[in-house]
């Protein structure tokens, strides 16, 4: 290679087929894969989150299945462990590979960003309960610019976006622990599908998943003692599958409007990486459909320029 290329990114939007791209290459750059995905981090959320472990074959990798459906795991702790594996594959001389869609953690590590943890305020989370998701809202936008709308997905959400950015007025001196050092020599490369082969995608993604056992996942994490309200906040089909699962809304009511989600939550993506392009990022996509051994080819010269 011409120049040292630090790390490689594969990102997309859902249905793109990204880890397939990212498993392709990392069998010819000798790589390995960390996650990015915000889901695929909870055991047991298999289904849910498209996690499709056999399409890694014998690739490593990272970040997936870390911890216990239910948690609340969060930016800070996702930035701390990427250091410590990005660290690891370095040392070991292969080459890290990061792939996933969620954006806030792509566009954090490149950043540089690191946090600190932010402890829990039982007072404060003591008067905020009761309230509605739109008061919720109403208050964290009178205190910081809305960037992220995971931030209002559900109230625990917002409940805890909240308390992190009271903890950051009370201590700004904590609110970035380090002077962020932006990563050198990452390529990016963008998986870009048309909206219209996407929708179709995820339409005919959804309904295999909820023939491959969706429902049935859902069932089985609640019925390990996962509070239905701690897999509705993880969103998507944890939210919907949960809510029908418990009888709040009916079988073609919840398939109805987890279609729409998923459409949306794509959209949304696609927003965030037009943003990240505005924010100075060069995305370089190609497309979903190239043949495999082109697409490794022109991640290659990407990585070799």
């Amino acid at each position: 290679m011409s120049r040292p290329t630090s790390m490689l990114v594969i990102t997309g939007p859902t249905a793109s087929g990204k880890t397939r791209r990212a498993v392709d290459v990392a069998y010819a750059l000798d790589g390995e894969i960390i996650s990015a995905d915000s889901r695929q981090l909870y055991r047991g959320m298999d289904i849910g989150t498209g996690k499709d472990l056999n399409e890694y074959a014998d690739i490593p990798y990272h970040l997936i299945d870390i911890c216990p459906a239910g948690y609340k795991y969060n930016l800070y702790e996702y930035l701390r462990d990427f250091d410590i594996v990005y660290k690891d594959i370095k040392t070991r001389k292969k080459f890290p590979i990061l792939c996933g869609g969620t954006g806030l953690y792509v566009e954090s590590v490149i950043n540089g960003l690191r946090l600190p943890e932010v402890p829990e305020n039982v007072e404060l989370r003591k008067s905020l309960e009761g309230k509605s998701l739109g008061e919720l809202t109403e208050i964290l936008s009178s205190i910081k610019t809305l960037h992220n709308i995971t931030d209002v997905d559900t109230v625990k959400r917002a409940i805890r976006a909240i308390e992190i950015q009271y903890y950051y007025n009370a201590n700004p001196d904590k609110a970035v622990a380090t002077k962020p050092v932006p990563m050198q020599d990452v390529v990016i490369v963008g998986v870009d599908i048309d909206r219209e082969n996407r929708r179709n995608r995820i339409s005919a993604r959804l309904r295999s998943r909820i023939d491959g056992g969706m429902v049935e996942e859902v069932q089985q994490i609640l019925n390990s003692g996962v509070n239905p309200e701690d897999l509705i906040y993880y969103g998507l089909e944890y939210k919907y599958l949960t809510l029908y699962v418990i009888g709040k809304i009916s079988y073609s009511q919840m398939l109805y409007e987890l279609e729409i989600a998923i459409h949306q939550f794509a959209k949304r993506q696609m927003t965030w990486f037009r943003g990240m392009e505005r924010r100075g990022f060069k995305i370089n996509w190609l497309p979903w459909d190239m043949p495999k051994d082109d697409f490794v080819e022109s991640v290659i010269k990407l990585i070799e320029r």
